[in-house]
Protein backbone atom coordinates (compact mmCIF):
# COMPACT_ATOMS: atom_id res chain seq x y z
CA UNK A 1 0.00 0.00 0.00
CA UNK A 2 1.18 3.82 -1.09
CA UNK A 3 1.88 6.26 1.80
CA UNK A 4 -0.71 7.97 0.43
CA UNK A 5 -3.38 5.30 0.30
CA UNK A 6 -2.65 4.61 3.45
CA UNK A 7 -2.69 8.41 5.14
CA UNK A 8 -6.29 8.59 3.10
CA UNK A 9 -6.92 5.49 4.75
CA UNK A 10 -6.49 6.55 7.92
CA UNK A 11 -8.13 9.98 7.69
CA UNK A 12 -11.19 8.04 6.76
CA UNK A 13 -10.86 5.82 10.12
CA UNK A 14 -10.58 9.21 11.74
CA UNK A 15 -13.60 10.58 10.11
CA UNK A 16 -15.40 7.90 11.11
CA UNK A 17 -14.98 7.60 14.67
CA UNK A 18 -15.48 11.24 14.50
CA UNK A 19 -19.18 10.56 13.10
CA UNK A 20 -20.43 8.27 16.19
CA UNK A 21 -18.95 10.95 18.31
CA UNK A 22 -21.46 13.64 16.72
CA UNK A 23 -24.70 12.43 18.71
CA UNK A 24 -22.27 12.57 22.16
CA UNK A 25 -21.21 15.82 21.31
CA UNK A 26 -25.25 17.40 20.63
CA UNK A 27 -26.13 16.01 24.02
CA UNK A 28 -23.10 17.63 25.56
CA UNK A 29 -23.75 20.65 24.13
CA UNK A 30 -21.52 20.81 21.13
CA UNK A 31 -24.36 21.85 18.95
CA UNK A 32 -23.98 25.10 19.67
CA UNK A 33 -20.56 24.95 17.58
CA UNK A 34 -22.70 22.95 14.71
CA UNK A 35 -21.38 19.98 14.93
CA UNK A 36 -20.95 18.17 11.76
CA UNK A 37 -18.01 16.97 9.90
CA UNK A 38 -14.73 17.37 11.40
CA UNK A 39 -12.75 20.17 10.57
CA UNK A 40 -9.68 19.71 8.26
CA UNK A 41 -7.02 20.69 10.96
CA UNK A 42 -8.23 18.13 13.69
CA UNK A 43 -9.09 15.53 11.04
CA UNK A 44 -4.87 15.88 10.31
CA UNK A 45 -3.90 16.20 13.74
CA UNK A 46 -5.95 12.77 14.77
CA UNK A 47 -4.30 11.15 12.29
CA UNK A 48 -0.60 12.12 13.13
CA UNK A 49 -2.06 11.59 16.70
CA UNK A 50 -2.93 8.23 16.71
CA UNK A 51 0.93 7.65 15.85
CA UNK A 52 1.93 8.36 19.76
CA UNK A 53 -0.96 9.20 21.77
CA UNK A 54 -3.65 6.43 23.27
CA UNK A 55 -6.72 8.35 23.20
CA UNK A 56 -7.91 6.69 26.87
CA UNK A 57 -4.74 7.97 28.54
CA UNK A 58 -6.00 10.14 31.38
CA UNK A 59 -3.08 13.41 32.43
CA UNK A 60 -0.83 14.56 30.25
CA UNK A 61 2.97 13.50 30.48
CA UNK A 62 5.28 15.40 32.77
CA UNK A 63 8.54 17.26 31.62
CA UNK A 64 11.53 16.96 34.24
CA UNK A 65 9.29 15.73 36.66
CA UNK A 66 7.41 18.46 37.17
CA UNK A 67 9.94 20.93 37.84
CA UNK A 68 10.21 23.50 35.29
CA UNK A 69 11.05 26.73 37.45
CA UNK A 70 13.97 27.30 36.22
CA UNK A 71 12.51 27.15 32.89
CA UNK A 72 10.03 30.10 33.62
CA UNK A 73 12.45 31.80 35.28
CA UNK A 74 15.06 32.30 32.01
CA UNK A 75 11.59 32.37 29.64
CA UNK A 76 11.74 35.54 27.63
CA UNK A 77 7.45 35.63 28.32
CA UNK A 78 7.98 35.84 31.97
CA UNK A 79 8.89 39.51 32.61
CA UNK A 80 5.60 40.18 30.12
CA UNK A 81 3.45 37.73 31.88
CA UNK A 82 4.51 39.49 35.34
CA UNK A 83 3.24 42.77 33.54
CA UNK A 84 0.04 41.28 33.27
CA UNK A 85 -0.14 38.46 35.89
CA UNK A 86 -3.37 40.83 37.69
CA UNK A 87 -5.25 40.96 34.46
CA UNK A 88 -4.44 37.84 33.95
CA UNK A 89 -5.91 36.27 37.56
CA UNK A 90 -9.11 38.95 37.44
CA UNK A 91 -10.43 37.55 33.82
CA UNK A 92 -9.63 33.71 34.68
CA UNK A 93 -10.63 34.16 38.22
CA UNK A 94 -14.53 36.25 36.84
CA UNK A 95 -14.75 34.26 34.16
CA UNK A 96 -14.06 30.61 35.46
CA UNK A 97 -10.86 29.83 33.28
CA UNK A 98 -7.64 28.74 33.69
CA UNK A 99 -5.16 30.65 32.19
CA UNK A 100 -2.01 28.94 31.44
CA UNK A 101 1.42 29.87 29.23
CA UNK A 102 3.76 27.23 27.44
CA UNK A 103 7.50 27.61 25.90
CA UNK A 104 8.10 26.58 22.81
CA UNK A 105 7.83 22.81 23.40
CA UNK A 106 3.95 23.11 24.33
CA UNK A 107 5.48 22.60 28.23
CA UNK A 108 3.29 24.44 30.80
CA UNK A 109 5.47 26.65 32.61
CA UNK A 110 2.98 29.17 34.62
CA UNK A 111 -1.18 28.96 35.11
CA UNK A 112 -3.79 30.76 37.26
CA UNK A 113 -7.37 31.06 38.01
CA UNK A 114 -9.48 30.02 40.45
CA UNK A 115 -9.01 27.22 43.40
CA UNK A 116 -12.09 24.76 41.67
CA UNK A 117 -10.85 25.31 38.61
CA UNK A 118 -6.95 24.84 39.07
CA UNK A 119 -7.99 21.82 40.57
CA UNK A 120 -9.67 20.32 37.75
CA UNK A 121 -6.92 20.90 35.54
CA UNK A 122 -4.55 19.58 37.65
CA UNK A 123 -6.61 15.86 37.19
CA UNK A 124 -5.42 16.50 33.27
CA UNK A 125 -2.14 17.71 34.83
CA UNK A 126 -3.03 21.05 32.84
CA UNK A 127 -0.60 22.63 35.28
CA UNK A 128 2.98 23.79 35.39
CA UNK A 129 5.29 20.55 34.18
CA UNK A 130 2.52 19.07 31.83
CA UNK A 131 3.37 18.48 28.19
CA UNK A 132 0.90 19.27 25.71
CA UNK A 133 2.28 19.44 22.27
CA UNK A 134 1.10 16.80 19.46
CA UNK A 135 3.18 14.05 19.82
CA UNK A 136 2.64 13.79 23.95
CA UNK A 137 -1.09 14.82 24.55
CA UNK A 138 -2.86 14.58 20.68
CA UNK A 139 -5.12 17.00 19.38
CA UNK A 140 -5.44 20.01 21.83
CA UNK A 141 -5.73 23.50 20.54
CA UNK A 142 -2.20 24.16 22.20
CA UNK A 143 -0.78 21.79 20.06
CA UNK A 144 -2.52 22.92 16.85
CA UNK A 145 -1.42 26.62 17.55
CA UNK A 146 2.43 25.49 18.07
CA UNK A 147 2.25 23.48 15.23
CA UNK A 148 0.41 26.29 12.84
CA UNK A 149 1.74 29.81 14.56
CA UNK A 150 -2.25 30.78 14.20
CA UNK A 151 -4.62 30.99 17.14
CA UNK A 152 -6.56 27.19 17.65
CA UNK A 153 -9.93 26.35 19.73
CA UNK A 154 -10.99 22.85 20.46
CA UNK A 155 -14.32 22.08 21.74
CA UNK A 156 -15.05 19.29 23.85
CA UNK A 157 -14.87 15.61 21.75
CA UNK A 158 -12.43 17.10 19.13
CA UNK A 159 -9.56 16.61 21.72
CA UNK A 160 -8.34 13.62 20.94
CA UNK A 161 -8.04 12.33 24.39
CA UNK A 162 -11.20 11.68 26.19
CA UNK A 163 -10.25 12.39 29.19
CA UNK A 164 -10.36 16.34 27.64
CA UNK A 165 -13.91 15.99 26.34
CA UNK A 166 -15.47 18.00 29.17
CA UNK A 167 -13.61 20.92 28.06
CA UNK A 168 -13.21 23.97 25.41
CA UNK A 169 -9.73 25.72 24.92
CA UNK A 170 -8.99 28.65 23.44
CA UNK A 171 -5.43 29.41 22.88
CA UNK A 172 -2.75 31.73 20.38
CA UNK A 173 0.68 31.57 20.00
CA UNK A 174 3.09 33.98 21.55
CA UNK A 175 5.59 35.52 18.83
CA UNK A 176 8.65 36.93 19.16
CA UNK A 177 10.24 40.39 17.48
CA UNK A 178 11.99 37.96 15.32
CA UNK A 179 8.87 35.99 14.94
CA UNK A 180 9.84 32.21 16.68
CA UNK A 181 6.75 31.09 18.34
CA UNK A 182 8.05 31.30 21.90
CA UNK A 183 5.02 29.74 23.75
CA UNK A 184 1.22 29.92 23.67
CA UNK A 185 -1.18 31.43 26.14
CA UNK A 186 -4.55 29.19 27.08
CA UNK A 187 -7.31 29.76 28.58
CA UNK A 188 -9.53 26.69 29.03
CA UNK A 189 -12.79 25.55 30.85
CA UNK A 190 -15.58 23.11 30.70
CA UNK A 191 -17.64 23.00 27.39
CA UNK A 192 -20.65 24.53 29.80
CA UNK A 193 -19.31 27.78 30.14
CA UNK A 194 -17.80 28.01 26.75
CA UNK A 195 -17.60 31.86 25.99
CA UNK A 196 -17.67 33.70 22.20
CA UNK A 197 -15.40 36.35 23.95
CA UNK A 198 -12.88 34.43 25.01
CA UNK A 199 -10.71 34.30 21.68
CA UNK A 200 -10.66 37.52 21.23
CA UNK A 201 -9.50 38.00 24.60
CA UNK A 202 -7.04 35.76 24.10
CA UNK A 203 -5.93 37.47 20.93
CA UNK A 204 -5.91 40.85 22.95
CA UNK A 205 -3.20 39.68 25.64
CA UNK A 206 -1.21 38.10 23.46
CA UNK A 207 -1.10 41.24 21.56
CA UNK A 208 -0.08 43.13 25.12
CA UNK A 209 2.63 40.70 25.44
CA UNK A 210 4.13 40.76 22.19
CA UNK A 211 4.26 44.66 22.69
CA UNK A 212 6.70 44.33 25.28
CA UNK A 213 8.25 41.82 24.00
CA UNK A 214 9.29 44.02 21.45
CA UNK A 215 10.28 46.82 24.00
CA UNK A 216 13.17 44.54 26.03
CA UNK A 217 14.22 43.79 22.51
CA UNK A 218 17.31 46.40 22.66
CA UNK A 219 17.75 45.00 26.03
CA UNK A 220 17.94 41.52 24.52
CA UNK A 221 20.26 42.46 22.24
CA UNK A 222 22.71 43.71 23.69
CA UNK A 223 22.72 40.71 26.24
CA UNK A 224 22.98 38.56 23.42
CA UNK A 225 26.61 40.01 22.67
CA UNK A 226 27.15 38.36 25.80
CA UNK A 227 25.95 35.01 24.76
CA UNK A 228 28.39 31.76 24.77
CA UNK A 229 27.47 29.66 21.91
CA UNK A 230 28.60 26.14 22.41
CA UNK A 231 29.14 23.97 18.74
CA UNK A 232 29.85 20.76 20.02
CA UNK A 233 28.64 18.17 17.00
CA UNK A 234 31.33 17.07 14.80
CA UNK A 235 34.24 19.16 17.25
CA UNK A 236 34.27 21.25 20.12
CA UNK A 237 34.41 25.30 20.19
CA UNK A 238 33.15 27.89 22.23
CA UNK A 239 32.78 31.69 21.54
CA UNK A 240 31.43 34.78 23.29
CA UNK A 241 30.38 37.30 20.63
CA UNK A 242 33.18 36.62 17.73
CA UNK A 243 35.82 35.76 20.89
CA UNK A 244 37.01 32.51 20.94
CA UNK A 245 36.96 30.72 24.50
CA UNK A 246 40.48 29.36 25.07
CA UNK A 247 39.39 26.24 26.42
CA UNK A 248 41.40 22.87 26.74
CA UNK A 249 39.10 19.75 25.40
CA UNK A 250 38.39 18.61 29.01
CA UNK A 251 36.85 22.11 29.71
CA UNK A 252 34.76 21.51 26.56
CA UNK A 253 33.59 18.41 27.63
CA UNK A 254 32.24 20.17 31.21
CA UNK A 255 30.43 22.69 29.38
CA UNK A 256 28.98 20.16 27.30
CA UNK A 257 27.96 18.08 29.90
CA UNK A 258 26.23 21.41 31.72
CA UNK A 259 24.56 22.28 28.41
CA UNK A 260 22.89 19.80 27.99
CA UNK A 261 22.04 19.07 32.13
CA UNK A 262 20.69 22.32 33.11
CA UNK A 263 19.63 21.24 36.14
CA UNK A 264 23.28 20.81 36.98
CA UNK A 265 25.74 18.07 38.91
CA UNK A 266 27.00 17.00 41.99
CA UNK A 267 30.89 17.34 41.88
CA UNK A 268 30.63 13.17 42.57
CA UNK A 269 28.38 12.60 39.84
CA UNK A 270 30.74 15.09 37.51
CA UNK A 271 33.70 13.96 38.03
CA UNK A 272 31.84 10.34 37.48
CA UNK A 273 31.08 11.63 33.67
CA UNK A 274 33.80 12.84 32.99
CA UNK A 275 36.74 10.06 33.93
CA UNK A 276 35.29 7.07 35.11
CA UNK A 277 36.95 4.90 37.28
CA UNK A 278 40.21 6.16 36.30
CA UNK A 279 42.12 7.74 39.08
CA UNK A 280 42.41 11.63 38.71
CA UNK A 281 43.34 13.71 41.96
CA UNK A 282 40.25 16.30 43.15
CA UNK A 283 42.97 19.10 42.35
CA UNK A 284 43.17 17.91 38.76
CA UNK A 285 39.35 18.23 38.91
CA UNK A 286 38.58 20.86 40.80
CA UNK A 287 41.42 23.30 38.52
CA UNK A 288 39.34 22.26 35.26
CA UNK A 289 36.20 23.74 36.95
CA UNK A 290 38.40 26.67 37.69
CA UNK A 291 39.62 27.41 34.68
CA UNK A 292 36.14 27.27 32.70
CA UNK A 293 34.68 29.24 35.49
CA UNK A 294 37.34 32.26 34.99
CA UNK A 295 36.53 31.55 31.34
CA UNK A 296 32.88 32.42 31.33
CA UNK A 297 33.46 35.66 34.06
CA UNK A 298 31.68 33.49 36.78
CA UNK A 299 28.93 31.75 34.81
CA UNK A 300 29.19 28.15 37.41
CA UNK A 301 27.61 27.74 40.39
CA UNK A 302 29.71 26.49 43.41
CA UNK A 303 28.14 23.68 45.39
CA UNK A 304 26.08 21.92 42.33
CA UNK A 305 27.51 23.01 39.58
CA UNK A 306 25.31 24.20 36.90
CA UNK A 307 25.34 27.45 34.36
CA UNK A 308 24.85 30.58 35.50
CA UNK A 309 25.76 32.04 32.00
CA UNK A 310 23.52 32.84 29.23
CA UNK A 311 24.38 30.02 26.88
CA UNK A 312 23.22 28.12 23.48
CA UNK A 313 24.21 24.97 22.13
CA UNK A 314 23.65 23.04 18.90
CA UNK A 315 23.10 19.71 20.75
CA UNK A 316 20.76 21.12 22.74
CA UNK A 317 19.06 22.77 19.69
CA UNK A 318 18.93 19.35 18.48
CA UNK A 319 17.57 17.60 20.58
CA UNK A 320 14.89 20.35 21.25
CA UNK A 321 13.77 20.03 17.52
CA UNK A 322 13.34 16.39 18.08
CA UNK A 323 11.11 16.79 21.21
CA UNK A 324 8.77 18.67 18.65
CA UNK A 325 9.27 16.27 16.14
CA UNK A 326 10.73 18.65 13.85
CA UNK A 327 12.95 16.33 11.31
CA UNK A 328 14.40 19.26 9.01
CA UNK A 329 15.46 21.43 11.99
CA UNK A 330 17.78 18.53 14.06
CA UNK A 331 19.17 17.43 10.75
CA UNK A 332 20.75 20.91 9.57
CA UNK A 333 21.97 21.41 12.74
CA UNK A 334 23.36 17.99 13.05
CA UNK A 335 26.79 18.36 11.59
CA UNK A 336 28.26 14.86 13.11
CA UNK A 337 28.56 12.94 16.64
CA UNK A 338 28.96 14.55 20.10
CA UNK A 339 32.70 15.63 20.53
CA UNK A 340 33.60 12.61 18.60
CA UNK A 341 37.12 12.34 20.21
CA UNK A 342 35.75 12.37 23.43
CA UNK A 343 36.53 9.07 25.63
CA UNK A 344 34.09 10.79 28.59
CA UNK A 345 31.75 8.62 29.75
CA UNK A 346 29.31 11.21 30.51
CA UNK A 347 29.81 12.52 26.78
CA UNK A 348 30.08 8.91 25.24
CA UNK A 349 26.37 8.54 26.75
CA UNK A 350 25.37 11.64 25.60
CA UNK A 351 26.61 10.86 22.18
CA UNK A 352 25.24 7.71 22.05
CA UNK A 353 21.71 8.99 23.26
CA UNK A 354 21.93 11.95 20.00
CA UNK A 355 22.79 9.91 17.47
CA UNK A 356 20.26 7.04 17.95
CA UNK A 357 17.69 9.70 18.25
CA UNK A 358 18.90 11.46 14.81
CA UNK A 359 19.00 8.39 13.53
CA UNK A 360 15.08 6.93 14.44
CA UNK A 361 13.65 10.21 13.00
CA UNK A 362 15.26 10.03 9.98
CA UNK A 363 13.90 6.24 9.20
CA UNK A 364 11.05 7.84 10.45
CA UNK A 365 11.03 10.31 8.22
CA UNK A 366 9.02 10.03 4.57
CA UNK A 367 10.95 13.03 2.96
CA UNK A 368 14.91 11.61 1.21
CA UNK A 369 16.50 14.20 2.21
CA UNK A 370 17.06 13.50 5.21
CA UNK A 371 18.04 9.89 5.13
CA UNK A 372 20.64 11.66 2.27
CA UNK A 373 21.67 14.71 4.51
CA UNK A 374 22.51 12.04 7.75
CA UNK A 375 23.76 9.72 5.85
CA UNK A 376 27.23 12.28 5.28
CA UNK A 377 27.74 11.59 8.87
CA UNK A 378 26.82 7.93 8.74
CA UNK A 379 28.78 6.49 5.16
CA UNK A 380 28.50 3.25 6.92
CA UNK A 381 25.16 2.95 8.01
CA UNK A 382 23.51 0.66 4.92
CA UNK A 383 19.96 0.78 6.44
CA UNK A 384 19.75 4.71 6.40
CA UNK A 385 21.39 4.29 2.82
CA UNK A 386 18.24 2.01 1.80
CA UNK A 387 15.64 3.63 3.16
CA UNK A 388 17.12 6.92 1.21
CA UNK A 389 16.91 4.57 -2.03
CA UNK A 390 13.09 3.53 -1.38
CA UNK A 391 12.29 7.24 -0.94
CA UNK A 392 13.98 8.40 -4.29
CA UNK A 393 11.59 8.20 -7.11
CA UNK A 394 12.85 6.35 -10.60
CA UNK A 395 15.12 9.14 -12.21
CA UNK A 396 16.08 10.96 -9.26
CA UNK A 397 19.58 11.83 -10.03
CA UNK A 398 20.11 11.97 -6.41
CA UNK A 399 19.50 7.85 -6.51
CA UNK A 400 23.34 7.66 -7.46
CA UNK A 401 24.04 9.36 -4.44
CA UNK A 402 22.43 6.99 -2.44
CA UNK A 403 23.52 3.52 -4.45
CA UNK A 404 26.89 5.15 -4.31
CA UNK A 405 27.38 5.59 -0.45
CA UNK A 406 25.53 1.82 0.19
CA UNK A 407 27.96 0.12 -2.07
CA UNK A 408 30.75 1.25 0.14
CA UNK A 409 29.17 0.59 3.14
CA UNK A 410 28.07 -3.21 2.25
CA UNK A 411 31.51 -3.33 0.09
CA UNK A 412 34.59 -2.01 3.03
Amino acid sequence: MSQRSDLQRRRAAVESAWSRLVPQLKTTGAAMRGAGALRHELAESWVRSLHSVDPGRDSAPVTDGGAVHHRWTDSPLRRPVDDLADQLHSIADDAGFVTAVTDESGTILWTCGGRTMRRRAEQVNFAPGGRWDEQAMGTNALSLALRTGRPASVFSAEHLVAALHGWVCYCAPVHGPDGSVLGVLDMSTTWDRSNPLAMSTVRSLVSAIEVRLRTEQPHRARDARDEVRLSCLGAGRAVRGDRPLGLRPRQVEILTLLALEPDGFSPERLREALYGGRPVSASTFKAEISHLRRALGGGIATRRYALTVALSCDAVEVLRALRHGDAETALRLYRGPLLPHSVAPGIEEWRTQLEVAVREAVLASSHPEHALRYGEHAPYDTEVHEHALRLLVRGDARRGIAAGRLSRALHD
